[in-house]
């Protein structure tokens, strides 16, 4: 695993990287660490997968920004701030945990056994997904999606209106931030059930979901039986 520590302060950032390395021992690859907004911003651009852990005050400046940059990247994020009033923010961006300052060894390894599981939201998804445009960085509301496509390493993500965004983590990624209703139905897809409007078969036995924008998204055999079982209709 590679880290970045994105901490103002130098004895907190070297004692949260003390804490890592005996937390996580040799499957601790690399350690990075970046003081001020700017550094942060251009550290993020160059690495390509790690596990972020951000402060959200850096020197006075906002670490939001930080956080908004590092969930539309192929990131998990853990915060380790003072500012425990932002904490329901930070998770409708999709954090895998808050950590509270003063904080223990206890606590921080609590934030890396989560991030090493598969339930690490714990019942609070995100309420958006951060994507990148132009250089800017925009959130679309999760409830606005009607469906996730798999795109290589990428995903897209399709609205209601009908438009398509390129989101830099992968559908098995956001498979694990999505609240229930967000389901696969097909290794390269995940729809909104929610926003589902009806099951059908084809001619030769195929199988696609309509949605709620007018698009159909294949449907394989081996979901179909647990989309029985949710409600929708086959």
């Amino acid at each position: 695993m590679r880290i970045v520590i994105i901490e103002d302060e130098a004895v907190v950032a070297r004692r949260i990287e003390r804490l890592a390395q005996r937390i996580l021992g040799a499957s601790l690859e690399r350690v990075d660490v970046a003081a001020s907004l700017g550094a942060a911003v251009e550290l993020l651009a160059r690495v390509e997968d790690a596990a972020v852990l951000l402060d959200l005050n850096l020197a006075g400046e906002d670490g939001f920004e930080v956080l908004r940059r590092a969930v539309a990247e192929p990131f998990q994020t853990i915060v380790i701030s003072a500012n425990t009033d932002r904490a329901v923010e930070a998770f409708e961006l999709g954090i895998v945990d808050f950590v509270a300052k003063p904080f223990t060894e206890e606590r921080l390894a609590k934030a890396f056994a989560r991030l090493a599981s598969r339930d690490h939201v714990e019942g609070r998804p995100p309420s958006f997904l951060a994507v990148t445009l132009a250089g800017r960085v925009d959130l679309v509301a999760i409830e606005s999606v009607v469906a996730i496509h798999g795109a290589d390493d990428y995903s897209e993500l399709e609205t209601a209106d009908g438009r398509r965004h390129l989101h830099k983590k992968t559908l098995t990624a956001l498979e694990r931030l999505l609240p229930p209703h967000f389901q696969r139905v097909h290794r390269s897809h995940i729809v909104n059930l929610r926003l589902a409007r009806e099951l059908g078969t084809d001619g030769s036995g195929r199988r696609s979901l309509k949605l709620a924008n007018g698009s159909c998204v294949p449907v394989s055999r081996v979901y179909a039986a647990h989309l029985r079982k949710v409600g929708v209709l086959v």
